[in-house]
């Protein structure tokens, strides 16, 4: 069954700032990147379950894909599959979110 993908405001938001910070000094990177992005996270209609269980959230629903030193984090529902983020790897998600007040629904 294909799942629909939406992509939250947010996720969305942390595509740009990332793809406006590299172009600084590669446009042709940050646009190859946002390709990148937006092509792992089409995949994901298919292949949802593929990316592993973020840690810091330890439920089964909330996963994550590896691009390069990012995250793009996802959330599988039945019918759907919600982006919710992509940020870099080195970050700290938990305190990232928590000072952002974001979480996965259900958390």
């Amino acid at each position: 069954m294909a799942r629909e993908i939406k992509w939250a405001q947010a996720a969305a938001n942390d595509l740009d700032a990332v793809a406006d910070h590299i172009a600084k000094d590669s446009p042709n990177y940050a646009a190859s990147l946002v390709c990148e992005v937006r092509d792992a996270a089409r995949s994901l209609s298919h292949l949802a379950d593929r990316g592993r269980i973020v840690p810091e959230w330890d439920d089964a629903s909330v996963r994550e894909l590896f691009i390069g030193n990012y995250r793009l984090l996802y959330q599988v529902m039945e019918r759907t599959v919600y982006v919710i983020g992509f940020i870099h790897g080195a970050r700290d998600l938990r305190a990232l979110w928590m000072r952002e007040g974001r979480l996965p629904s259900g958390n």
